[in-house]
């Protein structure tokens, strides 16, 4: 930086400005009066503003030639130091006065559970009486209170348990009707993602869609020999008008079963064959879940589950197949079902099949037909 440059920023900055003439000193006398003013504003004219009267003291040329770069680096650290204190104990504070609310909340939570607990229990665990107002003694009553109320809470906690993980009643279909007017097969099907596709909306709620062909497979099956109960894991209330909507005569679907009758049983709804109460021999299961006909795998027809594809004609083809099995007479269809069961798709299993005996019937057809004579010659010697 020149001379009058500096001159010029100390004539601004002092308070008792001084006017220096260049032509009043001799070059080098200006250049000695020029470094003591400099020296001269810097340190003495330039005062604290905080002191009456006195000008603030300001290092003009310290702003523009730093002359201690590591005082400087000294200062910096030590004020990211104290910044990085303050947050830390900031956050500290921050952390203490969250744990302190988080433990209250515990507190309240835990005094909101025990009182009603308690209320539970004196509920629950009370004795019963009769109309007339006298208690009624059970196997509890010999045990002292406390206990005789903590007894009958907890029998009444696991009937609810059984409630909700038991089926409801043991029998869950009523006697089969006389031999004839009782269908000699027994159909069990699953409701969702087998005959209907659940699909929700804000707009609409649920709504279900029916599975291509689902109408001409029910008439198909109750016009064969078979007994069609309806068997779901889903709730009765959402699924009982859907039925009667898609059976709305009640000539189709001869039973229907819901969730109150299976087993719950780590988090999946089994459903027990036992409890309907008919030959297992004669019981055909259709559904998509294994893990629901554990129980009774042999008497299951897993399918893939429907997602809602208008292409779909798997009910069709299973109709042929029952229509199959029925026609036949079988005495016991877990024979059947167990080689389906080797199948990741039985209806495709049974499909390829019925292709290979159209074409085997086809080519029998193509040959030519043999003579009178042998025919009656190979028919006595065999005794057919």
């Amino acid at each position: 930086m020149s001379l009058r440059k500096v001159l010029f920023l100390t004539k601004a900055v002092c308070c008792n400005t001084v006017k220096l003439q260049k032509t009043s000193f001799p070059r080098h006398n200006l250049c000695f009066v020029s470094a003591n003013s400099l020296r001269f504003y810097g340190t003495e004219n330039i005062g604290d503003k905080n002191k009456s009267g006195t000008p603030e003291k300001v290092d003009i040329l310290g702003r523009f030639f730093p002359q201690n770069p590591v005082a400087d680096e000294a200062q910096k650290i030590k004020s990211e130091q104290e910044n990085f204190e303050k947050e830390n104990k900031e956050k500290t504070e921050e952390n203490e006065k969250s744990w302190r609310r988080m433990k209250i909340g515990f507190a309240v939570f835990g005094g909101a559970l025990t009182v009603m607990g308690g209320c539970m229990v004196v509920e629950m665990g009370a004795p019963r009486r009769a109309e007339d107002g006298t208690l009624l003694e059970d196997e509890f009553s010999h045990l002292p209170v406390p206990l005789q109320y903590l007894k009958r809470t907890w029998k009444e906690l696991t009937f609810y348990e059984k409630m909700i993980k038991e089926p409801s009643r043991e029998k869950l279909l009523p006697d089969p009707l006389p031999p004839q007017y009782q269908p000699t097969y027994t159909l069990v099907l699953e409701f969702t993602d087998v005959l209907v596709h659940p699909d929700w909306s804000y707009q609409t709620g649920w709504r279900f869609k029916k599975r291509p062909g689902v109408d001409q497979f029910l008439q198909t099956v109750a016009a064969s020999d078979f007994e069609v109960i309806i068997f779901t894991s889903e709730n009765a209330f959402m699924i009982w008008p859907v039925i009667d909507k898609l059976d709305p005569e009640n000539k189709m679907i001869a039973y229907r079963l819901f969730r109150d009758s299976t087993h719950f049983i780590d988090g999946v709804h089994v459903k027990n064959l036992e409890g309907l109460n008919r030959d297992l021999s004669k019981v055909i299961v259709v559904d998509w879940n294994k893990q629901a006909t554990k129980f009774h795998p042999e008497n299951a027809l897993i399918l893939q589950k429907w997602k809602g594809a208008d292409d779909d004609t798997a009910l069709l083809d299973l109709a042929n197949l029952l229509q199959t099995i029925a026609m036949s007479s079988i005495s016991d269809v877990r024979d059947v079902l167990r080689y389906y069961s080797q199948f990741d798709d039985p209806i495709a299993a049974f499909r390829d099949n019925q292709r290979k005996l159209m074409e085997q019937m086809e080519e029998r057809d193509k040959q030519p037909p043999e003579p009178a004579l042998t025919r009656n010659w190979l028919r006595s010697f065999t005794r057919r």
